[in-house]
């Protein structure tokens, strides 16, 4: 069994139908999704290749993930934290 990370651009209407569509492919067994940090984990015996072209074919974004993603997602939520108070 393979566990595939990836990245997909989403809010929080697209996660109904990016399961809808990850249903339909052949060898998936489990999909987690983290909305906050949009990223998606698939555990199963599925290709990746064939994952990401079900999830463009919907309309989603998507793309491997790599730590890069998690440090910039992290820098973006707490700059947008910052960005809520004024200081002049």
């Amino acid at each position: 069994m393979e566990t595939i990370e990836l990245k997909v651009e989403m809010v929080a209407l697209h996660e109904k139908r990016l399961r809808k569509c990850l249903s339909k492919v052949k060898g998936i067994e489990r999909v987690e999704i983290e909305g906050s940090i949009q990223k998606v984990v698939v555990t199963g015996y599925a290709n990746r290749n064939k994952i990401l072209k079900a999830l463009r074919r919907v309309g989603l974004r998507a793309e491997p993930w790599s730590p890069r993603n998690e440090i910039l997602s992290t820098y973006a939520s707490t700059s947008l934290m910052f960005h809520n108070y004024n200081f002049f």
